[in-house]
Protein backbone atom coordinates (compact mmCIF):
# COMPACT_ATOMS: atom_id res chain seq x y z
CA UNK A 1 0.00 0.00 0.00
CA UNK A 2 1.84 3.35 -1.17
CA UNK A 3 1.05 6.84 0.05
CA UNK A 4 -0.43 9.35 -1.43
CA UNK A 5 0.11 13.33 -1.58
CA UNK A 6 -1.61 14.22 1.06
CA UNK A 7 -0.01 11.61 3.41
CA UNK A 8 -3.23 8.74 3.65
CA UNK A 9 -2.84 5.60 2.21
CA UNK A 10 -3.30 5.00 -1.28
CA UNK A 11 -5.95 2.14 -1.72
CA UNK A 12 -6.34 2.21 -5.36
CA UNK A 13 -8.85 1.39 -7.34
CA UNK A 14 -10.96 0.13 -4.16
CA UNK A 15 -11.30 3.33 -2.91
CA UNK A 16 -14.40 4.08 -5.27
CA UNK A 17 -16.03 0.32 -3.81
CA UNK A 18 -15.41 0.63 -0.12
CA UNK A 19 -16.54 4.51 -0.25
CA UNK A 20 -18.84 6.44 -2.13
CA UNK A 21 -16.93 8.54 -4.61
CA UNK A 22 -16.81 12.58 -3.42
CA UNK A 23 -15.78 14.19 -5.93
CA UNK A 24 -14.18 13.72 -9.76
CA UNK A 25 -12.09 11.15 -10.31
CA UNK A 26 -10.63 12.80 -14.03
CA UNK A 27 -9.02 15.71 -13.77
CA UNK A 28 -9.84 18.52 -16.75
CA UNK A 29 -6.34 18.08 -18.27
CA UNK A 30 -7.14 14.64 -18.81
CA UNK A 31 -10.79 14.66 -20.55
CA UNK A 32 -9.65 14.42 -23.85
CA UNK A 33 -6.19 14.97 -25.41
CA UNK A 34 -6.77 17.56 -28.09
CA UNK A 35 -3.16 16.02 -29.87
CA UNK A 36 -5.00 12.83 -30.72
CA UNK A 37 -7.94 14.43 -32.01
CA UNK A 38 -6.01 16.67 -34.74
CA UNK A 39 -6.66 14.11 -37.19
CA UNK A 40 -10.30 13.00 -37.37
CA UNK A 41 -14.05 14.99 -37.35
CA UNK A 42 -16.88 13.76 -36.72
CA UNK A 43 -18.94 12.98 -39.77
CA UNK A 44 -22.37 14.29 -39.82
CA UNK A 45 -24.47 11.41 -41.47
CA UNK A 46 -27.82 13.29 -41.68
CA UNK A 47 -28.77 15.82 -43.55
CA UNK A 48 -30.31 18.75 -41.18
CA UNK A 49 -32.76 21.68 -41.94
CA UNK A 50 -31.78 20.96 -45.56
CA UNK A 51 -28.13 21.53 -45.39
CA UNK A 52 -24.93 19.59 -43.93
CA UNK A 53 -24.92 21.66 -40.93
CA UNK A 54 -20.71 22.80 -39.92
CA UNK A 55 -19.79 22.76 -43.21
CA UNK A 56 -20.74 26.64 -43.90
CA UNK A 57 -20.26 30.10 -41.72
CA UNK A 58 -23.23 31.92 -40.48
CA UNK A 59 -23.27 35.02 -42.54
CA UNK A 60 -23.61 37.30 -39.12
CA UNK A 61 -21.01 36.77 -36.11
CA UNK A 62 -22.45 35.70 -32.46
CA UNK A 63 -25.34 33.63 -31.29
CA UNK A 64 -27.49 34.76 -34.26
CA UNK A 65 -30.32 37.04 -35.76
CA UNK A 66 -32.69 34.17 -36.24
CA UNK A 67 -35.53 33.27 -34.02
CA UNK A 68 -36.08 30.02 -32.64
CA UNK A 69 -38.96 28.03 -30.67
CA UNK A 70 -39.69 30.12 -27.05
CA UNK A 71 -39.19 28.09 -23.68
CA UNK A 72 -39.44 28.46 -19.94
CA UNK A 73 -37.10 30.62 -18.36
CA UNK A 74 -34.18 28.80 -16.00
CA UNK A 75 -32.96 31.01 -13.24
CA UNK A 76 -29.56 31.15 -13.41
CA UNK A 77 -29.28 30.15 -16.79
CA UNK A 78 -30.84 31.62 -18.95
CA UNK A 79 -29.79 35.82 -20.33
CA UNK A 80 -33.27 37.92 -18.97
CA UNK A 81 -32.10 40.29 -22.32
CA UNK A 82 -33.75 37.03 -24.32
CA UNK A 83 -37.31 37.36 -22.30
CA UNK A 84 -40.15 36.63 -24.51
CA UNK A 85 -43.10 39.18 -22.82
CA UNK A 86 -45.58 38.07 -25.12
CA UNK A 87 -45.31 34.74 -24.29
CA UNK A 88 -44.78 35.31 -20.68
CA UNK A 89 -47.45 37.56 -20.35
CA UNK A 90 -49.82 34.95 -22.27
CA UNK A 91 -48.92 31.48 -20.37
CA UNK A 92 -47.86 34.38 -16.99
CA UNK A 93 -44.60 32.41 -16.79
CA UNK A 94 -41.42 33.61 -17.92
CA UNK A 95 -40.68 32.52 -20.99
CA UNK A 96 -37.18 33.24 -23.38
CA UNK A 97 -36.78 32.85 -27.31
CA UNK A 98 -33.11 31.79 -28.10
CA UNK A 99 -31.73 32.94 -31.03
CA UNK A 100 -29.62 30.92 -33.62
CA UNK A 101 -27.03 31.67 -36.51
CA UNK A 102 -28.01 30.76 -39.92
CA UNK A 103 -26.36 27.01 -41.20
CA UNK A 104 -25.05 26.27 -37.42
CA UNK A 105 -25.31 22.89 -36.02
CA UNK A 106 -26.08 22.56 -32.06
CA UNK A 107 -24.36 19.64 -30.61
CA UNK A 108 -26.18 18.68 -27.39
CA UNK A 109 -25.24 16.07 -24.59
CA UNK A 110 -27.57 14.56 -22.04
CA UNK A 111 -25.37 13.20 -19.14
CA UNK A 112 -27.04 10.72 -16.68
CA UNK A 113 -25.33 11.35 -13.61
CA UNK A 114 -27.66 9.33 -11.24
CA UNK A 115 -26.06 6.55 -8.23
CA UNK A 116 -25.60 4.05 -10.82
CA UNK A 117 -23.07 5.68 -12.45
CA UNK A 118 -20.44 6.57 -9.07
CA UNK A 119 -19.44 2.56 -9.56
CA UNK A 120 -15.62 2.56 -10.57
CA UNK A 121 -13.33 -0.55 -10.08
CA UNK A 122 -10.36 0.82 -12.24
CA UNK A 123 -9.54 4.44 -10.77
CA UNK A 124 -12.42 6.24 -12.70
CA UNK A 125 -16.01 5.98 -12.03
CA UNK A 126 -18.88 5.66 -14.94
CA UNK A 127 -19.78 9.23 -14.28
CA UNK A 128 -16.42 11.26 -15.29
CA UNK A 129 -15.60 8.39 -18.15
CA UNK A 130 -19.06 9.45 -19.48
CA UNK A 131 -17.82 13.04 -18.79
CA UNK A 132 -14.29 12.09 -20.72
CA UNK A 133 -16.07 10.89 -23.57
CA UNK A 134 -18.41 13.81 -23.68
CA UNK A 135 -15.12 16.02 -23.63
CA UNK A 136 -13.92 14.01 -26.60
CA UNK A 137 -17.03 14.75 -29.07
CA UNK A 138 -16.99 18.24 -28.14
CA UNK A 139 -13.47 18.31 -29.56
CA UNK A 140 -14.19 16.55 -32.46
CA UNK A 141 -17.13 18.82 -32.97
CA UNK A 142 -16.13 22.17 -31.96
CA UNK A 143 -13.35 22.15 -34.83
CA UNK A 144 -16.89 22.82 -37.19
CA UNK A 145 -17.54 25.85 -35.81
CA UNK A 146 -20.75 24.74 -34.08
CA UNK A 147 -22.14 25.24 -30.77
CA UNK A 148 -22.13 22.13 -27.92
CA UNK A 149 -24.78 22.33 -25.03
CA UNK A 150 -25.33 20.10 -22.19
CA UNK A 151 -27.85 18.62 -19.21
CA UNK A 152 -27.00 17.41 -16.55
CA UNK A 153 -29.64 14.30 -15.20
CA UNK A 154 -29.78 14.09 -11.13
CA UNK A 155 -32.02 11.59 -9.71
CA UNK A 156 -34.82 14.54 -8.98
CA UNK A 157 -33.98 17.04 -11.84
CA UNK A 158 -32.20 18.19 -15.61
CA UNK A 159 -29.75 20.66 -14.95
CA UNK A 160 -29.25 22.88 -18.88
CA UNK A 161 -26.05 23.94 -19.71
CA UNK A 162 -26.65 26.57 -22.59
CA UNK A 163 -24.86 25.99 -26.12
CA UNK A 164 -21.94 27.97 -27.10
CA UNK A 165 -19.35 27.72 -29.62
CA UNK A 166 -15.25 28.01 -28.89
CA UNK A 167 -12.71 25.74 -27.38
CA UNK A 168 -13.05 27.71 -23.98
CA UNK A 169 -16.50 27.43 -23.48
CA UNK A 170 -16.23 23.74 -23.97
CA UNK A 171 -13.58 23.50 -21.09
CA UNK A 172 -16.26 25.82 -19.11
CA UNK A 173 -19.04 23.25 -19.58
CA UNK A 174 -16.83 19.98 -18.67
CA UNK A 175 -15.53 22.54 -15.76
CA UNK A 176 -19.50 22.74 -14.44
CA UNK A 177 -19.95 18.76 -15.21
CA UNK A 178 -16.96 17.83 -13.08
CA UNK A 179 -17.71 19.84 -10.32
CA UNK A 180 -21.95 18.76 -10.27
CA UNK A 181 -22.30 17.49 -6.98
CA UNK A 182 -22.39 13.61 -6.69
CA UNK A 183 -25.72 12.38 -6.41
CA UNK A 184 -25.84 9.72 -3.21
CA UNK A 185 -27.27 6.27 -2.91
CA UNK A 186 -31.26 6.35 -3.04
CA UNK A 187 -31.51 9.60 -3.35
CA UNK A 188 -35.18 10.90 -3.73
CA UNK A 189 -36.79 11.44 -6.89
CA UNK A 190 -38.39 9.90 -9.73
CA UNK A 191 -36.34 11.02 -12.60
CA UNK A 192 -35.59 8.06 -15.01
CA UNK A 193 -33.38 8.04 -18.62
CA UNK A 194 -37.01 8.06 -20.62
CA UNK A 195 -37.78 11.23 -19.10
CA UNK A 196 -34.38 12.65 -19.33
CA UNK A 197 -34.67 11.83 -23.23
CA UNK A 198 -37.97 12.84 -23.61
CA UNK A 199 -37.31 16.71 -22.22
CA UNK A 200 -34.21 16.92 -24.99
CA UNK A 201 -37.20 16.17 -27.11
CA UNK A 202 -39.50 18.18 -25.95
CA UNK A 203 -37.25 21.13 -25.14
CA UNK A 204 -34.77 21.36 -28.51
CA UNK A 205 -37.12 21.45 -31.36
CA UNK A 206 -34.41 22.24 -33.83
CA UNK A 207 -32.51 19.72 -35.51
CA UNK A 208 -29.25 18.50 -35.05
CA UNK A 209 -26.55 15.79 -33.35
CA UNK A 210 -27.79 14.69 -29.73
CA UNK A 211 -25.60 12.72 -27.60
CA UNK A 212 -26.96 10.09 -25.13
CA UNK A 213 -24.70 8.96 -22.30
CA UNK A 214 -25.50 6.36 -19.12
CA UNK A 215 -25.07 2.64 -18.52
CA UNK A 216 -28.80 2.66 -19.89
CA UNK A 217 -29.90 0.42 -16.78
CA UNK A 218 -33.10 1.37 -15.53
CA UNK A 219 -33.33 0.20 -11.34
CA UNK A 220 -36.02 -2.62 -10.87
CA UNK A 221 -35.44 -4.07 -14.36
CA UNK A 222 -34.62 -7.58 -14.43
CA UNK A 223 -35.57 -8.26 -17.48
CA UNK A 224 -33.37 -10.36 -20.46
CA UNK A 225 -35.29 -10.45 -23.58
CA UNK A 226 -34.02 -8.84 -26.17
CA UNK A 227 -37.65 -8.59 -27.61
CA UNK A 228 -38.96 -6.56 -24.71
CA UNK A 229 -38.22 -2.59 -25.17
CA UNK A 230 -36.50 -1.07 -22.15
CA UNK A 231 -38.63 1.75 -21.14
CA UNK A 232 -36.19 4.85 -22.91
CA UNK A 233 -36.55 2.34 -26.09
CA UNK A 234 -39.35 4.79 -27.47
CA UNK A 235 -38.40 8.06 -26.31
CA UNK A 236 -35.10 7.04 -27.83
CA UNK A 237 -36.63 6.71 -31.53
CA UNK A 238 -38.54 10.02 -30.92
CA UNK A 239 -35.48 11.23 -30.71
CA UNK A 240 -33.89 10.46 -33.96
CA UNK A 241 -36.59 11.02 -35.91
CA UNK A 242 -35.34 14.75 -36.08
CA UNK A 243 -31.76 14.52 -35.16
CA UNK A 244 -28.73 12.09 -35.60
CA UNK A 245 -28.66 10.43 -32.02
CA UNK A 246 -25.33 8.72 -30.79
CA UNK A 247 -25.36 6.67 -27.51
CA UNK A 248 -22.46 6.38 -25.29
CA UNK A 249 -22.77 3.50 -23.26
CA UNK A 250 -20.00 3.26 -20.10
CA UNK A 251 -19.77 0.34 -18.08
CA UNK A 252 -17.43 -0.86 -15.26
CA UNK A 253 -14.97 -4.14 -16.44
CA UNK A 254 -16.58 -5.90 -13.28
CA UNK A 255 -19.94 -5.47 -14.16
CA UNK A 256 -19.16 -7.17 -17.25
CA UNK A 257 -17.09 -10.19 -15.82
CA UNK A 258 -17.09 -10.31 -12.07
CA UNK A 259 -14.28 -11.14 -9.74
CA UNK A 260 -12.99 -14.04 -8.01
CA UNK A 261 -12.85 -11.96 -4.23
CA UNK A 262 -15.22 -14.35 -2.41
CA UNK A 263 -18.38 -13.96 -0.85
CA UNK A 264 -19.54 -10.26 -1.94
CA UNK A 265 -22.69 -8.34 -0.78
CA UNK A 266 -24.58 -6.85 -4.16
CA UNK A 267 -26.64 -3.73 -3.90
CA UNK A 268 -28.25 -1.41 -5.97
CA UNK A 269 -27.70 2.13 -5.37
CA UNK A 270 -31.38 3.11 -6.62
CA UNK A 271 -33.89 0.41 -5.22
CA UNK A 272 -33.65 -1.58 -1.89
CA UNK A 273 -32.18 -4.91 -3.46
CA UNK A 274 -29.39 -6.53 -1.79
CA UNK A 275 -27.75 -9.80 -1.83
CA UNK A 276 -24.79 -11.65 -1.36
CA UNK A 277 -22.89 -13.57 -3.62
CA UNK A 278 -20.53 -16.28 -3.22
CA UNK A 279 -18.43 -15.21 -6.01
CA UNK A 280 -15.51 -17.95 -5.65
CA UNK A 281 -17.79 -20.33 -6.87
CA UNK A 282 -17.25 -20.54 -10.44
CA UNK A 283 -20.96 -21.83 -11.79
CA UNK A 284 -22.27 -18.46 -10.09
CA UNK A 285 -19.72 -16.38 -11.71
CA UNK A 286 -20.17 -18.15 -14.96
CA UNK A 287 -24.61 -17.37 -14.30
CA UNK A 288 -23.94 -13.74 -13.59
CA UNK A 289 -21.72 -12.99 -16.62
CA UNK A 290 -24.04 -14.67 -18.84
CA UNK A 291 -26.56 -12.56 -17.13
CA UNK A 292 -24.90 -9.37 -17.88
CA UNK A 293 -23.83 -10.53 -21.04
CA UNK A 294 -27.64 -10.98 -22.07
CA UNK A 295 -28.43 -7.52 -20.78
CA UNK A 296 -26.18 -5.40 -22.78
CA UNK A 297 -27.39 -7.50 -25.86
CA UNK A 298 -30.73 -6.07 -24.91
CA UNK A 299 -29.26 -2.92 -25.03
CA UNK A 300 -27.22 -3.31 -27.97
CA UNK A 301 -30.68 -4.23 -29.60
CA UNK A 302 -32.98 -1.65 -28.33
CA UNK A 303 -30.54 0.69 -29.91
CA UNK A 304 -30.01 -0.71 -33.05
CA UNK A 305 -34.17 -0.80 -33.75
CA UNK A 306 -33.92 2.31 -32.52
CA UNK A 307 -31.65 3.51 -35.14
CA UNK A 308 -28.68 5.51 -33.17
CA UNK A 309 -25.27 5.17 -33.46
CA UNK A 310 -23.24 3.59 -30.43
CA UNK A 311 -20.25 3.39 -28.57
CA UNK A 312 -19.45 1.19 -25.56
CA UNK A 313 -16.77 2.69 -23.30
CA UNK A 314 -15.41 0.45 -20.66
CA UNK A 315 -13.28 1.64 -17.66
CA UNK A 316 -10.55 -0.21 -18.12
CA UNK A 317 -9.84 0.82 -21.76
CA UNK A 318 -8.78 3.77 -23.56
CA UNK A 319 -12.18 5.75 -24.60
CA UNK A 320 -10.21 7.86 -26.79
CA UNK A 321 -9.34 5.06 -29.15
CA UNK A 322 -12.49 3.52 -29.03
CA UNK A 323 -14.45 6.84 -29.74
CA UNK A 324 -11.14 7.30 -32.35
CA UNK A 325 -12.71 4.12 -33.85
CA UNK A 326 -16.31 4.87 -34.50
CA UNK A 327 -15.37 8.03 -36.22
CA UNK A 328 -13.71 6.24 -38.62
CA UNK A 329 -16.23 3.72 -39.26
CA UNK A 330 -18.77 6.22 -39.22
CA UNK A 331 -16.57 8.39 -41.64
CA UNK A 332 -16.86 5.34 -44.33
CA UNK A 333 -20.91 5.25 -43.19
CA UNK A 334 -21.25 9.02 -44.24
CA UNK A 335 -18.81 8.99 -47.52
CA UNK A 336 -21.16 5.55 -49.28
CA UNK A 337 -24.34 8.15 -47.87
CA UNK A 338 -23.24 11.12 -49.43
CA UNK A 339 -22.07 9.64 -52.91
CA UNK A 340 -24.49 10.39 -55.78
CA UNK A 341 -26.69 8.09 -57.51
CA UNK A 342 -24.79 5.58 -59.94
CA UNK A 343 -24.25 7.48 -63.12
CA UNK A 344 -24.63 10.77 -61.55
CA UNK A 345 -21.69 13.38 -60.89
CA UNK A 346 -21.13 15.61 -58.84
Amino acid sequence: MTQNPAGRPDIGAAGSVLTPPTGATLPLSRLAPEAALRRLELTVVRRLEGFLHGDHLGLLPGPGSDVNDARVYQPGQDDVRKMDWAVTARTTVPHVRDTVADRELEVWSLLDVTPSMNWGTEGITKRDLGIAAIATIGFLSQRMGDRFGGMIMRQDSIKRLPPSSGRTALYGLLRKMLDEPIVPDHAPGSMTLAHGIEQMVRTQRRRGMRVVVSDFLTPGDSELDPNVEPEWERALRRLAVRNQVLCIEVVDSHEVNFPDVGEMLIKDPETDFARYVNTSDPAARTRMDAASAAQRERIRIAMRRAGVGHIQLRTDRDWVEDIARFVLAYRRTASMLHQPPQGVSK
